[in-house]
């Protein structure tokens, strides 16, 4: 069999003819070599490599070099992209000198030199200006995300200390556990402390049936479900049931604030203030830079001053109180630690300091543990008829002592403290605030 290729089938399948594209390529390589020989050649001054991706993102913007001159000059006037672009491509310090220091005719350099030839001759100060320009483009919403985190912060010790639904919670965690510790020196606690909520679904009971944390939602929504019907005068077990899951449901609304602190990365807030600050100094010695001696070849220092001055002003005065407020809430998220964590917050472990935000993921874990408590006993109470049917029928919750047999923990270590801390506990003050 012939391995050579049909040429004319190929021409009728792929519309390709061989003879013709070598033909086209010829003469392509042809004009090719003929425009190389009139092209003058290009003086580059930047690495090759560099100076061709410099000349790329030059082509990409949709600004012409006049309104990028007038920017500079007014210390506004380009869109975030644009700055992002031409801070992206300032050459380094060497790569600056060398440009600057440029002597020949400025008509043959390479697309990339003439730029920054072009505009550092007129502005030697540009990249230096671009970069304070683009961080007044971003402060605003730094500034901004810090401040939301500060409320969702001061916000989430709030909610820990006032959700009625987390209270009653933690008050039906309380009396289980100084029941299943009855007799032992943990039986009479006071308080206990929340890493413990992470342990509930791992306790079982000892028919191995049901987990301590079913048990314990199962006890709320029945008080629940009575005191809601008590209050709106309705009756019938099914009633309760079902104000009772309703009610619960409510819990993600309670502490929705405490929620948001627990998306909160600790290590990369604690420095957001400090990298915030340190920008509006670097911004600030920038402009005494490029403005404290008339060295731009046009019109001095325009409206750059004026601009950049005004917003640095701004910036201190804005983040003194930003940093007044970081203080006041991080006190706040200390104490509020040591009420519900005593003993663990800034404990060192390796060296590192422990994780204050820690108490709100464990609230929000506790959280999504109950909902899928509520989920799981749904289930279970529909397939038994007692909760949900399509008709409507409902059964009570099998929860009074009177009607089975008493549910029995094993005893287990909820870190109980047999007394209060008074002083970590929270002034009436701190709660009005």
């Amino acid at each position: 069999m012939s391995s050579e290729v049909d040429d004319e089938l190929m021409e009728t399948l792929f519309g390709y003819s061989t003879t013709n594209k070598t033909q086209e390529r010829s003469k392509n390589v042809s004009t090719l070599t003929k425009s190389n020989s009139n092209t003058p050649t290009q003086i580059f001054i930047l690495e090759p490599r560099k100076s061709q991706n410099t000349a790329i993102v030059l082509r990409s913007l949709a600004t012409s070099r006049r309104t990028i001159l007038e920017a500079l000059l007014d210390g506004q006037g380009l869109s975030l992209e644009t700055l992002e672009k031409l801070t992206k491509i300032a050459p380094t310090q060497e790569e600056e000198s060398k440009i600057m220091q440029f002597n020949g005719n400025p008509e043959k350099l390479a697309d990339a030199e003439s730029f920054l030839y072009h505009i550092l001759k007129a502005v030697p100060t540009t990249f230096h200006r671009l970069k304070a320009m683009l961080f007044r483009y971003t402060y605003d919403y730094e500034v901004l995300q810090l401040k939301e985190y500060l409320q969702a912060l001061e916000m989430g010790c709030r909610e820990l200390r006032t959700s009625a639904l987390f209270l009653k919670l933690l008050e039906a965690i309380l009396k289980a556990g100084n029941r299943m510790n009855a007799g032992t020196s943990r039986g009479n606690a006071k308080a206990f402390n929340l890493s413990a909520l992470k342990k509930l679904s791992d306790v079982k009971s000892t028919d191995g049936k049901t987990s301590l944390l079913h048990f314990i939602v199962e006890q709320v929504v029945q008080s629940e479900g009575k005191r809601k019907a008590m209050y709106q005068r309705i009756n019938g077990e099914k009633e309760h049931i079902m104000l009772g899951f309703a009610a619960l449901d409510g819990l993600r609304d309670e502490v929705s604030e405490a929620k948001k602190a627990a998306s909160i990365e600790y290590q990369t807030f604690i420095t957001m203030y400090s990298n915030l600050n340190s920008h509006v100094i670097e911004i600030k010695e920038i402009v005494t830079k490029c403005c404290g001696s008339s060295n731009t070849s046009v019109d001095g220092c325009g409206g750059f001053l004026k601009e950049m001055k005004g917003f640095i002003e701004e910036c201190e005065e804005e983040l003194k109180v930003v940093k007044e407020e970081q203080t006041r809430i991080m006190d706040l998220v200390r104490k509020t630690n040591g009420y519900y964590l005593p003993g663990t917050f800034l404990s060192k472990d390796n060296g590192n300091l422990t994780n204050p935000f820690e108490l709100f993921v464990i609230v929000k874990d506790f959280v999504d543990m109950v909902d899928q408590a509520c989920v799981e006993l749904k289930k279970k109470m529909e397939k038994k008829g007692v909760v949900g049917t399509a008709e409507g029928g409902l059964e009570p919750l099998p929860l009074s002592p009177s009607k089975r047999v008493p549910t029995r923990f094993p005893n287990f270590d909820l870190y109980f403290s047999s007394n209060v801390l008074e002083s970590t506990s929270f002034s009436q003050s701190e709660d009005d605030s």
